[in-house]
C-alpha cells in the first residue's frame, strides 16, 4: 500500500510539472531552469553521502573503533540481504540516525554518539534495521527524484516572479496561462510540490518501519527506540547541525523540538505515536 501511495504521489509531482509547463509563457527559460535543476540534483544524488556526512561531521569508523556497533550493523545487513555498508558516527548528544548513499553498494549508516549511549542493544538494532530498510527500498533514490521535481517547480516559480517584476510580452501571456496561470505557478505549484514531497517522505518512513521490524527480528525493538528518540527530539534542544533540507533523512526529525515556525511548517515524518502503534501491531502478528 505504501509503495502504491508513493507511486501515486510521484505521478502527481510529474503531473504538476506538466501543468506548470503549460502555464509558463515561453519555453526557453523553462528549459534552461530545468537543465540547471536536473544538473544540481544529479550532483546531489551522486555525491549525497559525502556532502551530508561532511555537513554533520560524521566520521567513518572501522570495526576496532566501535566493535559492538560495527558487528551489529554487519549482522543486520546480512539479515536484510545487503552488502555491509560503511558505518559513521556523529558527535552529538541528541540520539538519532540516518542512512545515505546512492545505492546499497555505496550506503552509509550514521548514528550519533547520543543514540549509542541512550538506546540499549535491542533498541539500537531496531533503529539500524530501519535505516537498512531505507537502503533496501532505494528510498534515497526516490527522495532525490522527488526533490528534483519539486526543485524544478520552485525554480520555475522563481523565474516567473522575476518575469512579473520586469514584465512579459503579450505573446508570452497568450502562450502561457495569463495572470491567473502565473499566480498559480508562482504561489500554488511550489506549495503543492512541497506538500507532495513531504507526503512521499512520510510514506517511505512507514515502509522502512515495517521492514526494519522484520530485519531486527522484533518490531517492538524499533518501537521502543522511537519512543526514546522522540522524547529527546521534543524535550531537548534541536541537533545543532540539523537543517530543514536534510531533516527528512533522520529516523526522527531532529528539528521536531524547534520553535522555528518555518522548520515545522511541513512534516517530513509521520506522527511517532502512529508509527509506534503500527509496530506494536506488527509485533503481535509476528507473535514476538
Amino acid at each position: 500500500m505504501n509503495t502504491l501511495k508513493t507511486g501515486a504521489l510521484m505521478a502527481l509531482l510529474m503531473a504538476l510539472m506538466v501543468v506548470i509547463g503549460q502555464l509558463v509563457g515561453g519555453r526557453s527559460g523553462a528549459t534552461v531552469m530545468l537543465v540547471i535543476a536536473l544538473a544540481m540534483n544529479f550532483g546531489t544524488y551522486w555525491f549525497c553521502d559525502t556532502m551530508v556526512l561532511k555537513s554533520y561531521g560524521a566520521k567513518p569508523i572501522e570495526r576496532s573503533q566501535a566493535p559492538e556497533l560495527y558487528n551489529l550493523v554487519e549482522k543486520l545487513a546480512a539479515n536484510a540481504g545487503l552488502p555491509m555498508p560503511k558505518v559513521a558516527i556523529i558527535n552529538s548528544e541528541i540520539p538519532n540516525a540516518f542512512a545515505t548513499g546512492r545505492n546499497p553498494d555505496n550506503a552509509v549508516v550514521a548514528v550519533t554518539t547520543g543514540i549509542m549511549r541512550t538506546l540499549n542493544y535491542n533498541e539500537l538494532a531496531g533503529v539500524i534495521g530501519h535505516e537498512l530498510a531505507h537502503v533496501k527500498h532505494s528510498d534515497i533514490l526516490i527522495s532525490t527524484i522527488a526533490a528534483t521535481m519539486a526543485t524544478f517547480i520552485s525554480y520555475v516559480a522563481s523565474m516567473l516572479q522575476w518575469a512579473a517584476i520586469f514584465g512579459h510580452s503579450s505573446d508570452d501571456e497568450e502562450e502561457g496561462g495569463g495572470i491567473i496561470g502565473m499566480l498559480a505557478a508562482v504561489i500554488i505549484a511550489p506549495l503543492a510540490a512541497s506538500i507532495i514531497q513531504m507526503a512521499i517522505s512520510r510514506s517511505r518512513e512507514y515502509s522502512a518501519d515495517e521492514e526494519g521490524g522484520r530485519i531486527c527480528g522484533n518490531p517492538n525493538f524499533l518501537a521502543d527506540g522511537l519512543q526514546k528518540i522522540e522524547y529527546y527530539a521534543t524535550h531537548a534542544r534541536p541537533m545543532q547541525q540539523a537543517t530543514p533540507a536534510t531533516a527528512h533523512m533522520f529516523i526522527i526529525n531532529p528539528l521536531e523540538g524547534s520553535k522555528k515556525f518555518l522548520a515545522n511548517l511541513f512534516s517530513t515524518h509521520p506522527d511517532t505515536s502512529e508509527r509506534i502503534a503500527r509496530l506494536r501491531s506488527q509485533a503481535s502478528l509476528m507473535r514476538v
